[in-house]
């Protein structure tokens, strides 16, 4: 398969299974690692893309926004015979800095030979106009770590030494049953498949439902990483996924404290104003997506109505 193909993740029961992360190299001061510097690198991402998204997050949460610079693609994907982000979003449709028009081409600068899906977030060396990391599983945790002297003072420690384990475990958790299992449902091939990811993202979200009313976050009353992973999901479970991909046993609004807790991290500096619902409603809906067997139609649903995000979600008071 060339780059210019497109990757058809499903397996042979129907069930998606996503493309794993070529530019996997960790950041820090080893010899084999990507060096920290202020400045040497572009993060490219889209708003609709949740693991994008969470990087954005953390970005802003911990100050590293003089850091590290920020590309934006466009929500709609370009119409072309493969996958590919656009960045029209900007002047002359080319990305200032990398003066790129596609994302691909960062991936192709780093790899002629590149067969897989262009994805974001992609960090990319801006000398070299090279990706060198795409590994969404972990970048967070190196904005987290690695990235530590750039922070600002004052930010949140969103991966405690102590907490650690038990953060990358829920992680894990949260990733396979409902971040990537709303693509699991919505991309899947057969019914088995999707009704095993159906089931598979409400029994996560109700046992996070049930932990999630006795504290204020996933790990007491600090934001976690976690806390970052689980938001991107429900910010985009109603204009999108309850719909589009068919996770409709019920929506977010009708979970008491999910829907109260996603409105504390969204009122939270970092995670509201990072949020384009705008953005994210266009593609889920209008966009072409990795299934190239997947229609969409010229049709943007008018709803849902957005106005409780900004009401009063009380937990602060709760969990004092």
């Amino acid at each position: 398969m060339t780059a210019n193909a497109k990757p058809i993740e499903i397996e042979k029961t129907g069930a998606f299974k996503r493309q794993g992360n070529q530019f996997t190299t960790s950041f820090g001061e080893g010899e084999n690692e990507l060096p920290v510097e202020a400045g040497r690198y572009r993060l490219l991402w889209s708003p609709v893309c949740p693991w994008a998204h969470r990087s954005i997050i953390v970005r802003k949460l911990l100050g590293l926004e003089d850091v590290i610079s920020v590309g934006t693609a466009d929500p709609l994907r370009p119409k072309l015979d493969r996958v590919d982000w656009a960045f029209t979003l900007d002047e002359n449709d080319v990305d200032p800095v990398l003066r790129i028009h596609y994302i691909s081409e960062v991936y192709l600068n780093a790899d002629p030979d590149y067969k897989g899906r262009p994805t974001v977030p992609a960090v990319v060396e801006i000398a070299t106009k090279k990706v060198v990391q795409n590994d969404y599983h972990e970048l967070t945790y190196f904005f987290e770590t690695a990235w530590k002297r750039f922070h600002k003072e004052g930010a949140p420690d969103l991966f405690p030494v102590a907490l650690r384990k038990d953060i990358r475990e829920l992680n894990e958790r949260i990733f396979h049953g409902i971040n990537n299992g709303v693509y699991k449902a919505g991309f899947a091939h057969s019914q088995e498949a999707y009704e095993e990811a159906y089931d598979g993202v409400f029994q996560l979200l109700d046992e996070l439902e049930e932990r999630l009313s006795t504290q204020r976050y996933l790990f007491g009353n600090q934001i976690t990483d976690s806390d970052v992973r689980l938001y991107v999901t429900l910010a985009r479970f109603d204009i999108a996924y309850n719909t589009a991909f068919r996770v409709n046993r019920n929506r977010l609004v009708e979970f008491p404290n999910l829907w109260a807790y996603a409105r504390d991290l969204f009122q939270t500096p970092g995670f509201g104003d990072t949020t384009d619902f705008d953005a994210i409603k266009k593609h889920y809906h209008l966009s072409i997506t990795n299934d190239p067997n997947r229609t969409f139609s010229s049709i943007l649903p008018k709803g849902p109505d957005l106005s409780g995000w900004h009401t009063e979600h009380g937990r602060a008071a709760r969990f004092q």
